[in-house]
């Protein structure tokens, strides 16, 4: 059974754009480097995309998060190069209104892995509401997330969101080369 790698969020408006942060950009190698590997050993990459339009004010998270970013068709809504160009056309994408993917969850009930990992932005938001859908789909498949691959724009929620995704059995690697 094939093993999967799931690339949250990995987008321009994330990492330099509306909503960039300077950590993001340190992610890019070893982000790239892990989706490497993973095509590699022939195993899955999925991509998330947050996507949203012009509207997205007027949404509940755009009266919450009042930041235009990710809107499609934008340069910030666009994989960063590095990543885009190491995509391939059979990687699965799902775009996504909200902070996680109701596509991803359809796919991993009728797709079974072995294992199970994300990395991407932002760790408390997305990558978190990513990993509780990945538990939810597939409950007994172990699920990790790269402590080296993710991250948030204020550090005590990138801590707070690894402590509960660790409080809800999913692995929290990478530790040793921190």
């Amino acid at each position: 059974m094939k093993r999967c790698l799931i690339v949250v969020d990995f987008q321009n408006d994330f990492i330099n754009g509306s909503l960039g942060f300077k950590k993001a950009n340190t992610l890019i190698p070893l982000i790239a480097d892990k989706i490497k590997h993973y095509h590699s050993t022939g195993d899955d990459v999925i991509f998330t995309y947050d996507t949203h339009d012009e509207k997205y004010l007027s949404t509940q998270e755009g009266k919450n998060l009042p930041v235009m970013h990710c809107i499609k068709g934008t340069h910030g809504h666009k994989l960063c190069p590095e990543i885009d160009n190491i995509r391939l056309e059979t990687d699965k994408c799902f775009e996504k209104c909200t902070f996680g993917s109701d596509k991803l969850f359809d796919y991993l009930r009728e797709n079974p892995y072995s294992n199970i990992e994300l990395c991407g932005l932002v760790s408390n938001i997305c990558v978190l509401s990513n990993a509780v859908i990945c538990k939810t789909a597939q409950p007994e498949t172990p699920v990790s997330v790269d402590i080296r691959c993710t991250s948030s724009f204020d550090e005590e929620l990138n801590k707070a969101a690894l402590m509960i995704m660790n409080g809800i059995h999913i692995k929290i690697t990478g530790l040793e080369d921190k």
